[in-house]
C-alpha cells in the first residue's frame, strides 16, 4: 500500500510539472510582434494601450478577465451581451452601450497573440538629456525681460545722442560751404533754363516719361487679384504633407465636391472626426524642427472643442464654436469654372493646379490663376478620348478637320469666351 501511495503521489507531482511545463511553452509561444500586428490590424480603430477611445484601454486587459471570457467576447460580444452574461453587459454599458465588432475569424492562438501584445508593460517616459528644457518649465538660464529693456533702453539713448552730435556738423560744415552752395545753384539753374527753352527735348522727355509710367502702371495693375503664393494663417493648422504625404489620403475623400460640382468643397470637421475621433495625439515621428509634437496635438485638442467632442467620455458634448477658415483660391465673379468638368471628365490631377500639396506644411496658391495661365493650359493639354463615347465620336471628326491625332482643349472649343464668361 505505502508503495501504491508513493506512485500516486508521484503521478500528481509529474502531471502538475508537465501542467506548468505546457503553460509556460504556450505563454513562450505566444507571438508579441504578430499579436502588434493583429491589434493594428482589428482593434486599433477602436481602442488604444493606454488611454480610453471608442473602446476601453487594452493594455492589461488579459488580467482582467477570464481567458476563455476574452474568446467569447472577441469572436462575438453581440451574442454574450444577449445571452445574459453579467460581465459582458457591464462591459457594453460601460462603453456607453457601443456595439463591438465580431471577429469570428481570429482563432484562439490570434487573441492569445493580441493578449501577449496587450500585456507588455507601458514603455518608460523618455528622460530628458542634462541641459535640455522641458517645454511648460521656465529656463532659469535665460535672460530677463527687465535686462533687455534696460540694454534696448541704452541703446535709444546713445542713438539719440549720436544724432544730435551729427546734426551739429553738419550745421556747422554748411554754414561754411554755404557760398560755394548758391554759386553752384546758380549754375544749375541755368542749364535747366537752356533745357526748358529747347522744345524738342522737352517733347522726347515728356513722351518718355509717360511711356515709362504707363509701363509700370500697367505692370502693377495686372497684378491685382493675382494671389500667387498667397500662405494664410488658418484658426487650426492642417497638414497636407501629413495627411495626404505621409498618411496618403486621396484629395477628394475630404474635398468630395470637386467631384461632382462647381466648387471644391471645405470638408465639414464631421469628415475631420472620422479619423480624429480616435487619433487624439500624432506621433513622435511626425514632429519636425518647426512644429513639435506638442504643437500637433494642440491642434488636434483645438478640433475636439470646435466639434464639441469630449475625448475622455467618447461622446459629443453639443456645445460646438465656428471655425473661420481664410480661403486661399478665389477666382473673379465673372470666371466660370467648373471643377467637375476638369476632375471628373478631364482627369486633370489636383497637382496641376494647386502645385505638389502632398509636401506642403501650409496650404498656399501654387499657380497664378491669371486668364493667360489658364488659356495656355488649354493650349497644351490634350483631351482624354479613351473609353469616352462621347469625346471619341467628335475626336473623329475634328481630327480629320484639323489634321492631328490628338486634339488640345483648345481645338476642341476651350479658347471660346463664352467657356467662361458667359
Amino acid at each position: 500500500m505505502k508503495k501504491v501511495g508513493n506512485h500516486k503521489s508521484f503521478s500528481k507531482i509529474f502531471f502538475s510539472l508537465a501542467f506548468v511545463l505546457l503553460t509556460s511553452l504556450s505563454a513562450f509561444s505566444q507571438d508579441v510582434a504578430k499579436g502588434k500586428e493583429l491589434f493594428n490590424t482589428n482593434c486599433a480603430a477602436c481602442h488604444k494601450l493606454d488611454a480610453k477611445s471608442t473602446g476601453p484601454a487594452l493594455r492589461g486587459v488579459e488580467a482582467k478577465y477570464d481567458k476563455e471570457w476574452l474568446y467569447k467576447w472577441v469572436k462575438n460580444s453581440g451574442d454574450l451581451i444577449k445571452s445574459g452574461d453579467a460581465q459582458a453587459v457591464k462591459v457594453f454599458e460601460e462603453n456607453n452601450k457601443v456595439p463591438m465588432t465580431a471577429f469570428p475569424q481570429l482563432s484562439n492562438e490570434d487573441i492569445d497573440n493580441i493578449l501577449a501584445y496587450t500585456s507588455e508593460p507601458a514603455p518608460a517616459a523618455p528622460t530628458p538629456a542634462p541641459g535640455t528644457q522641458v517645454v511648460g518649465e521656465p529656463s532659469d538660464s535665460g535672460v530677463s525681460n527687465n535686462v533687455i529693456l534696460g540694454v534696448l533702453t541704452l541703446v535709444m539713448a546713445m542713438l539719440i545722442v549720436m544724432l544730435f552730435l551729427v546734426y551739429n556738423m553738419l550745421t556747422k560744415i554748411a554754414d561754411a560751404k554755404g557760398l560755394e552752395v548758391v554759386q553752384k545753384n546758380r549754375s544749375l539753374m541755368n542749364v535747366f533754363r537752356a533745357f526748358a527753352k529747347n522744345q524738342f527735348l522737352v517733347l522726347v522727355s515728356a513722351i518718355l516719361l509717360l511711356l515709362v509710367s504707363a509701363y509700370f502702371a500697367y505692370g502693377w495693375m495686372m497684378q491685382i487679384g493675382v494671389d500667387q503664393g498667397y500662405e494664410p494663417v488658418q484658426p487650426i493648422h492642417y497638414s497636407h504633407r501629413i495627411h495626404a504625404g505621409e498618411n496618403g489620403i486621396d484629395c477628394k475623400y475630404c474635398h468630395s465636391a470637386a467631384r461632382v460640382g462647381k466648387h471644391s468643397n471645405i470638408p465639414s470637421l464631421n469628415v475631420c472626426m472620422n479619423c480624429h475621433k480616435n487619433i487624439s495625439e500624432v506621433a513622435e515621428t511626425t514632429a519636425t524642427e518647426e512644429h513639435s509634437k506638442v504643437f500637433y496635438d494642440g491642434e488636434i485638442a483645438k478640433l475636439y472643442d470646435a466639434v464639441g467632442w469630449d475625448k475622455s467620455l467618447q461622446k459629443y458634448t453639443g456645445k460646438t464654436k465656428p471655425v473661420k477658415w481664410v480661403r486661399i483660391h478665389n477666382l473673379p465673379d465673372h470666371v466660370y469654372f467648373n471643377h467637375s468638368q476638369h476632375v471628373t471628365v478631364a482627369g486633370v490631377e489636383c497637382q496641376t493646379c494647386h502645385g505638389p500639396v502632398e509636401e506642403m506644411e501650409i496650404m498656399k496658391q501654387h499657380a497664378p490663376l491669371t486668364m493667360g495661365w489658364c488659356i495656355n493650359c488649354h493650349r497644351e493639354t490634350n483631351v482624354k478620348v479613351e473609353d469616352n463615347a462621347y469625346y471619341k465620336k467628335i475626336h473623329e471628326e475634328l481630327s480629320k478637320k484639323y489634321g492631328v491625332s490628338q486634339l488640345t482643349a483648345a481645338q476642341m472649343g476651350g479658347l471660346e469666351c463664352g467657356k467662361c464668361h458667359y
